[in-house]
């Protein structure tokens, strides 16, 4: 049997894709100011996701500086649209500045306001929802989503292995609605770096 790779947490920092100026400012900014993000590793995985799926229509609950905004936003065909909520106006006025940055602002919506709220005034079919909100919020959008995303839709929910993410992991994981994989992974320069992620596929 083969060996396994030594010191493969730092094996697989130096396998990050390249990032640009925007994307590299942002995560330092976000060590300085303490503001989680989803890091590289996470950022790739999103915009694989939306590029596999020919996702046209995504929602991203939580924007925070825009940083996985940006991620998803720049996996979009053209003519398809990113709508990103956050409940905070003054980081929502950070990621729109962000994002225009980024050559993006046709692409994306920034909404401002309580993401339970938010999503329950949207129409669907979604192809993609990415849910990165305070983690005791995940539970009460979960029949959200599944009104939501269309058959074959893909939830993605990050940082479920945070304690007020337990219920929804339960409640998901228990949902025949839903095809479900809970998966516990290093995350190179996510927040934090040993978390859990959770892909769910809608019915």
């Amino acid at each position: 049997m083969s060996k396994m790779i030594p010191e493969m947490e730092a094996y697989f920092l130096s396998l990050l894709p390249a990032r640009d100026q925007l994307l590299l400012a942002l995560e330092q900014e976000a060590e300085i100011q303490h503001i989680p993000i989803i890091g590289p590793a996470v950022g790739q995985l999103l915009a694989i996701l939306v590029h596999v799926m020919a996702a046209t229509r995504v929602l991203e609950l939580g924007t925070a500086t825009g940083y996985s905004a940006i991620y998803l936003a720049r996996a979009l065909a053209p003519g398809a649209k990113l709508v990103t909520i956050e409940h905070d106006p003054q980081m929502a006025r950070r990621a729109m500045a962000n994002i225009e940055k980024a050559g993006l602002s046709a692409a994306v919506e920034v909404r401002v306001g309580e993401a339970i709220t938010e999503v329950a005034a949207l129409e669907g079919p979604l192809d993609l929802m990415f849910l990165d909100i305070d983690k005791a919020g995940y539970a009460p959008i979960l029949p959200q989503a599944r009104r939501l995303l269309r058959p074959g839709g893909l939830l993605v929910a990050d940082n479920v292995g945070f304690a007020d993410a337990v219920a929804f992991n339960r409640a998901i994981a228990a949902d025949p609605a839903w095809q479900v994989l809970h998966l516990l992974a290093h995350l190179p320069l996510h927040s934090p770096a040993k978390d859990g992620l959770c892909l769910a596929l809608r019915r």
